[in-house]
């Protein structure tokens, strides 16, 4: 389905940042052990330091490495949306680096709903992207390939093409568990209520 796999592949694995359509919105994205890549999507975006990358995947079980034990609360929401339209923020285990959640100790989890990215996905190591939205800081985020192209082209080192599949153009909800305690960063596609 998705041309030129090994180029997907060699570009990440060089340090490279690649765009791409998600459920949502379009993504921008690196392999999460790659410092210097993680930098770079930061420089590209013009985002603030203090602001965290999160964790996408194709599976949820390829990102559990990334988290310590996720508690009950999370796990049902997890059972219910993954995949889909959430991003679900709790404790990171020793394996994310702090340079992808910005010094803290929490890191976002998601795993979209749509068939490109679980492709680009299965062709990576790991099967896991540390990603955020394909746009300039504080613009508003790609909804199609072309307005990806126009935010992207010169930036990002490739910029997957959707094949048809269109992102639905609203951000994913956050949401945070603390201490068993839900609690809600952004509502965005899916209404999460406390």
């Amino acid at each position: 389905m998705i041309e030129n796999s090994e180029k997907i592949a060699k570009v990440l694995s060089d340090g490279g940042v690649i765009a791409y359509v998600t459920d949502t919105v379009w993504g921008l994205g690196c392999l999460p052990d790659n410092e210097t890549a993680v930098k770079k999507i930061y420089d590209i975006k013009k985002r603030e330091a203090q602001k965290p990358l999160i964790l996408m995947s194709n599976e949820t079980y390829n990102l559990l490495d990334y988290v310590r034990p996720i508690p009950k609360i999370g796990q049902q929401l997890i059972k219910k949306y993954f995949p889909g339209a959430l991003t679900i923020v709790t404790d990171k285990s020793d394996k994310t680096p702090y340079y992808i959640t910005s010094g803290m100790e929490t890191v976002g989890i998601r795993v979209p709903n749509n068939h490109i990215f679980r492709k680009i996905c299965e062709i990576i190591p790991n099967h896991v992207l540390a990603t955020t939205s394909a746009n300039l800081s504080h613009q508003p985020s790609a909804k199609t390939y072309e307005q990806a192209l126009e935010n992207m082209t010169g930036l990002a080192d490739l910029i997957i093409p959707d094949y048809g599949y269109c992102a639905k153009g609203l951000e994913s909800t956050v949401v945070g568990i603390m201490n068993n305690q839900l609690r809600i960063f952004r509502q965005g596609e899916i209404l999460i209520e406390i």
